[in-house]
């Protein structure tokens, strides 16, 4: 069984960002012949020579097996639970395993959004297979991406956009936090240690004192917390001293020299430098925007 939808984008709609191009829905038996026909021209391909895309194409299978190729993967096995991502202009190969078949959602797009992840290192061609495991809430998502599509009320390009970056976001966090779960011990630790620098931004605790009563080292401890939090331990405090100077600054009456320190910053001058770097404007300007 197979269901598809093509659907055409505006100049309009590109200018969103992100354009979808197709959505769909297989079911391959065991022993089924694959590819299956009724693929529009340039989406069907042959096993031997498979193809290239001038999209992006994000495929989950939750339940089956099968084998991917690409340029940049010589073979990898794709599991019950398993998305893989296609770039365009990189040649893939893929398909189910005759002894399972399997179940696959697929959706197509291209856009300026997906191109600056790519060159920002967040999705890339040498890892396009993600372990993420059953997932109703994906299913969900593609299912209401294919009834969007065959709707095609106005705007719903928009819509589908905001659904193709739900499932990406959901790809790429499941499976971190699945990779990074596997040593729960290392992910209380980081939690326990998030837990502690927010309730110590009024205190004078140290990243390496926390590292201490960690009982792991500086160095490690930064490394593991970077892992986890994707920042390191030191500018997730300092971000958080800055949201408490916010807060400071918009309900109190706390001088600027007063709040500096009471935020364990070196000095005013340092926290004011901070803060115009990463709110655009100086601690008395927020200040007094915030009061007018």
């Amino acid at each position: 069984m197979q269901k598809s939808k093509y659907l055409v984008a505006n100049m309009r709609d590109a200018l969103w960002g992100l354009t979808v191009s197709t959505v769909g829905y297989e079911d391959i038996p065991p022993g089924a012949p694959y590819p299956t026909r009724g693929h529009a021209d340039g989406y069907y391909f042959d096993l031997n020579k498979g193809r290239i895309l001038n999209e992006y194409q994000l495929l989950y299978q939750p339940e089956g097996e099968g084998v991917f190729h690409s340029t940049h993967v010589k073979e990898a096995r794709i599991k019950a639970g398993d998305m893989f991502l296609l770039f365009p202009g990189e040649w893939h190969s893929y398909h189910p395993l005759p002894t399972t078949g399997w179940k696959s959602h697929w959706i197509g797009f291209r856009g300026k959004n997906i191109d600056d992840r790519v060159k920002a290192g967040f999705l890339s061609p040498t890892k396009p297979v993600y372990h993420l495991g059953y997932s109703g809430e994906i299913i969900k998502l593609y299912e209401e991406a294919y009834q969007t599509a065959l709707e095609e009320a106005a705007y719903a390009q928009q819509t589908m956009a905001g659904i193709v970056n739900h499932i990406i976001g959901m790809m790429y966090s499941l499976e971190r936090n699945m990779v990074l779960g596997r040593n729960q011990d290392h992910v209380d630790m980081v939690n326990k240690a998030r837990q502690l620098i927010r309730e110590g931004l009024e205190s004078n605790l140290t990243i390496q004192q926390l590292a201490e009563r960690m009982g792991i080292s500086y160095s490690n401890f930064r490394k593991l917390f970077k892992e986890y939090a994707g920042i390191s331990p030191a500018l997730y405090q300092q971000d958080l001293r800055l949201q408490r100077a916010k807060e400071l600054l918009t309900t109190t009456d706390l001088n600027i020299k007063e709040i500096a320190y009471r935020l364990n910053f070196e000095s005013p001058d340092y926290f004011s430098a901070k803060f115009k770097i990463k709110t655009g404007t100086t601690p008395s300007d927020f200040r007094q925007t915030a009061h007018s």
